[in-house]
């Protein structure tokens, strides 16, 4: 893999260095909540397969939210659903798995694309295919010294950490040296069942504003 074939990470994700992960019964839901998180301050969105309806929706949000988020397509677990899914116009896919068919229909596009891993064999094997960063997943089973271990006998592997990333342990990833972190429930609790979307807000901005006041992204 070359370095001018790997997609770098987005000087957005630099900048504003948290994704969330949208996960609903319905696609109809995502637009309130996307608000929500734009509002706070978190506009990388990952909108994943595993709700009904996301394929259909992603054009309409980004018509909608394209000029302020970055959307992506998570949950791609197959060569199919990678194609279809760089067919609705995402920014990136994420992956749960290390799959190399997923992560070439990502390359070949020009798209950047993170998958998942939870090994160092598996971790380095995104690595080589031509991640543009590669998703620590589940991380609540590992820590955020897990990532300056990878860094030893891997030195230039970028790192999400994703799946049981808290609001109070985001920062320590990235003073770990993740270069983004990847919320689901802790962020969105239940926002996608009658929750409080300014309570949403809140959170995202705590979290933003966590960040910066610690120098990572736009503070740097």
């Amino acid at each position: 893999m070359s370095a001018e074939t790997r997609r770098p990470i987005p000087e957005s994700l630099r900048t504003s260095p948290v994704v969330a992960v949208l996960r609903a019964a319905d696609a109809a839901a995502y637009t309130p909540v996307i608000d929500a998180l734009l509002a706070g301050g978190v506009t990388h969105l990952e909108v994943t397969l595993s709700t009904p309806g996301t394929l259909e929706a992603v054009p309409r949000l980004i018509e909608r939210f394209g000029a302020t988020a970055q959307i992506g397509i998570g949950t791609v677990t197959d060569e199919g659903q990678a194609r279809r899914a760089v067919a609705t116009g995402c920014g990136y896919l994420v992956t749960p798995t290390t799959n190399a068919a997923v992560i070439g229909v990502a390359v070949d596009a020009g798209l950047p694309v993170f998958p998942g891993g939870f090994t160092p064999t598996e971790l380095q094997a995104g690595w080589a295919l031509g991640a543009t960063a590669v998703k620590v997943f589940p991380a609540s089973q590992l820590g955020p010294g897990y990532v300056a271990d990878l860094r030893g006998p891997f030195p230039g592997i970028e790192v999400v950490p994703s799946g049981g990333v808290s609001i109070d342990g985001a920062l320590d990833w990235l003073r770990a040296g993740a270069c983004a972190v990847s919320l689901g429930g802790p962020l969105l609790q239940d926002a996608f069942r009658g929750g409080d979307l300014a309570a949403l807000t809140a959170r995202a901005r705590e979290l933003t504003a966590r960040i910066a006041d610690a120098g990572f992204g736009g503070a740097r």
